[in-house]
């Protein structure tokens, strides 16, 4: 073999015996900035007349997508795309911020709004029941908000 296409001159092992690693684990303190995104989510739900209003707080699990996860239905295809849209407006006119990325608003059985560190869920109901998100992230700390 060739030495250029020989695979043990190229590649090198190291020993990571004497390093000390340790883990760190994902806990943050309150973000002044993320409360006042997550309470506009809210007021846009509720505007909308949004139902069965969920925040699980994922901050102190470790392989959270976000840190937080807001989560409500509405009762027809027609009322999720509502609550979208009031949640889209009221943020971005309060806090000049747009999702990073929306999912589902054609068909509008779940919409999905990805703010980074707060992803909104804005079900069907049977959806909902399908997916169970709240049990999926059981662990997680749950505030539930009153209907209006």
């Amino acid at each position: 073999m060739p030495q250029c296409l020989n695979p043990q001159r190229y590649f090198i092992t190291y020993s990571f015996q004497n390093l000390n690693l340790t883990t760190v684990q994902r806990t943050k303190a309150s973000d002044p900035r993320s409360e006042q995104l997550n309470h506009l989510i809210i007021d846009g739900i509720r505007d909308k007349k949004g139902k069965n209003i969920v925040q699980l707080d994922l901050r102190r699990l470790e392989d959270a997508p976000a840190d937080f996860f807001i989560i409500c239905e509405g009762d027809s295809n027609t009322h999720v795309k509502a609550i979208s849209d009031s949640i889209y407006k009221k943020v971005k006119e309060e806090m000049h911020t747009m999702p990073a990325h929306t999912e589902g608003s054609s068909n509008a059985r779940w919409i999905l709004m990805d703010y980074f560190n707060t992803v909104v869920h804005v079900f069907y109901p049977e959806t909902r029941h399908f997916y169970d998100i709240e049990q999926l992230w059981s662990d997680a700390e749950t505030t539930e908000f009153a209907d209006v």
